[in-house]
């Protein structure tokens, strides 16, 4: 196994766990920048591991055209705070490949950028989904590179390496009574969480809560299932290809029925009383909460004037980018931060990797609610009380929470 003895590292080379960082996770340089390249395609693939703890980093290995170096810097910061806002003993990093993950030959680049990382992969970096790939495509993968399953860095860790694989499969084949696999869902399930928690804060009757999102993929999709669910008005939608709208809320589970397998509703078999919207038409719907769910960036300097809802719930790792957010804060539009709101998936892998959870999936679900209505709870409060913004007491709490794993250096994992 390959080590951080081993592997080169950034900077001095001196190891930056958790007892060596500033407080605040994002304050710091990150640990590990590498570039790669596919000889084959001319790809170009990166890994960003911004904190150890424990000597493990976790977050996702994402694919898409114009994917660059800084996106996933970004977004290994924030998974360096996710994980730190929910107090899990475990570092920040981020994978991203510039590539089509609809090309034929995506299976190949990918497989090649992972026996590249395979250091990293073996003994550091704990990956999973993200946009563009799959679980069931990097599961594949790391099978062919002899390592089994994405979690095997954390899993080779245990004194019973075996039976916690069994039990993390388990786990990833859990399906709800609606015969959904627990893994695909959690994630939007704690986002629509982070939604009811704001609109109980604010005292909002659920049911006359409008919502817009933006992205029908897994977090998306996921995040307006259960608010469909739960009696909230989804009345907008929009995927690649446009913006689906009603006002009087979406038959989501139906739209839902119609995605391809690249996340777009088929158009020709939407309903005739749903309007056909440009795609940026979701962005500026008049509803009460908008959740960005597809794409980086989506809320910008240049259309922040055009966002109309009362909240922006961050599904979308850095939705909006700081300058749109310090404008909404300026008109009250208050933003649950992306490193809250879509840390449902990540917080619940763990969970089940040290066996906090088990194969009840209404269990994960208990437990998520109550984590993330806790901390939105306390985000709202302080804002209600004091106008201190959500972000400020979530970066308060991941650092809080930093602070009292410093003196944690192994992990057990039963």
């Amino acid at each position: 196994m390959t080590t951080l003895d081993n592997i080169p590292r950034a900077g001095n080379g001196h190891e930056k766990d958790a007892r060596h960082t500033p407080a605040n996770p994002i304050d710091q340089e990150p640990y590990q920048r590498l570039t790669w390249h596919d000889e084959v395609t001319g790809a170009t693939g990166y890994l960003v591991v911004h904190t150890l703890v424990c000597g493990l980093a976790t977050g996702g290995l994402r694919m898409r055209p114009g994917c660059t170096m800084h996106e996933v810097e970004d977004l290994a910061r924030g998974m360096a705070t996710k994980t730190a806002t929910f107090g899990l003993p475990v570092g920040g990093a981020k994978g991203g490949i510039d590539f089509d993950p609809k090309d034929e030959r995506a299976f190949g680049v990918l497989e090649r950028y992972c026996m590249a990382m395979r250091p990293w992969l073996d003994a550091h970096w704990v990956t999973a989904e993200d946009l563009g790939v799959t679980q069931h495509l990097i599961d594949e993968v790391f099978e062919r590179v002899d390592l089994g399953q994405s979690f095997h860095a954390a899993i080779q860790r245990s004194e019973n390496p075996e039976a916690t694989l069994d039990r993390v499969h388990a786990g990833l084949a859990a399906r709800t009574d609606d015969g959904l696999l627990l893994g695909d869902i959690i994630g939007g399930y704690g986002v629509a969480q982070a939604c009811r928690a704001v609109m109980n804060a604010r005292g909002w009757d659920e049911q006359r809560t409008t919502v817009a999102i933006q992205g029908v993929g897994t977090m998306g999709g996921g995040t307006a299932w259960y608010l469909h669910e739960a009696g909230v008005p989804v009345v907008a939608l929009a995927d690649a290809r446009g913006t689906l709208y009603s006002p009087t809320g979406l038959d989501v589970p139906a739209l839902l029925d119609l995605r391809d397998e690249y996340g777009e509703i088929d158009r020709t078999r939407v309903p005739d009383d749903v309007a056909q919207l440009p795609r940026e038409a979701v962005l500026s719907m008049e509803v009460d909460v908008l959740v960005p769910a597809a794409i980086s960036y989506a809320i910008t300097a240049e259309n922040v004037d055009t966002v109309s809802a009362r909240v922006v719930v961050e599904a979308a790792n850095t939705g909006v980018l700081p300058e749109a957010e310090a404008a909404l804060t300026a008109r009250e539009i208050l933003v649950i931060p992306d490193f809250v709101a879509n840390a449902g998936a990540a917080a619940w892998a763990w969970w089940l990797l040290l066996g906090e959870v088990g194969l009840d999936p209404y269990d994960s679900f208990d437990r998520l609610r109550l984590e993330m209505f806790a901390r939105v709870n306390q985000m709202m409060a302080e804002w209600n009380t004091v106008g201190v913004p959500p972000r400020t007491t979530a970066l308060g709490i991941a650092a809080a929470n930093l602070k009292s794993m410093a003196g944690v250096h192994e992990l057990t994992i039963p």
